[in-house]
């Protein structure tokens, strides 16, 4: 390169690391970016993603150490959808809402519904002790979700805000659910907006 690469370059470039499973290249990337981004959490998030991908998790225990260490705390992730000019909030398996039982009726649904369609979940980053059933189908995004479809008229775009970035295995249920529901879905994380109709996603699955 003519100029020296800084964050954003270096972040590119584990980020690919982790869709191509190269770790050597991954940890020297995540290495650059300690030194010029110390306290930045998703850095650590990303290595140990990675780490986890590959089935190394004594890795990806020792990020957390590295974390622990550091006095770093990962981000807790949460997402915001208008329903009728009110902003409503969920984090991961929230409970809070007054609807909750009508929005987890609908998640039911909605899982039944892709596994009928044989999706298959991608679990390469979940952590060894975790399982899909208990965190993935429950993120905050996929509770906007199932509440927007309980609030609002069939046909009626969703437009949802994330504070994190979504993970592989939301991104690829969403476009599921955009066909199946016959919805637009546009969720703004934490990298870019994903426009997704008919089962395909505008960031061509550059997520």
């Amino acid at each position: 390169m003519p100029i020296e690469p800084g964050v954003s370059v270096w972040g590119a470039l584990l980020s690919a690391c982790k869709i191509h499973r190269h770790v050597t290249m991954g940890e020297y990337a995540a290495n650059k970016l300690f030194s010029l981004d110390p306290y930045n959490t998703g850095h650590y998030v990303h290595l140990s993603n990675l780490y986890a991908s590959s089935r190394m998790w004594d890795r990806v225990a020792s990020v957390r150490v590295l974390m622990k260490e550091k006095g770093l705390n990962k981000d807790l992730g949460f997402s915001l959808i208008e329903i009728n000019g009110k902003m409503q909030e969920f984090i991961v398996r929230d409970k809070s809402h007054p609807r909750t039982e009508e929005i987890f009726d609908e998640l039911r649904r909605l899982e039944k519904r892709l596994k009928e369609i044989e999706f298959v979940p991608h679990t390469d980053s979940v952590m060894h002790d975790l399982n899909y059933e208990e965190n993935l189908c429950v993120h905050s995004e996929r509770i906007a979700i199932a509440y927007g479809l309980i609030s609002t008229a069939p046909g009626t775009t969703l437009r949802i805000i994330k504070n994190l970035r979504a993970c592989v295995n939301c991104h690829a249920a969403i476009k599921l659910i955009s066909k199946l529901v016959q919805r637009e879905i546009i969720v703004r994380d934490a990298n870019r907006f994903h426009h997704f109709k008919d089962g395909l996603c505008s960031c061509g699955d550059y997520w």
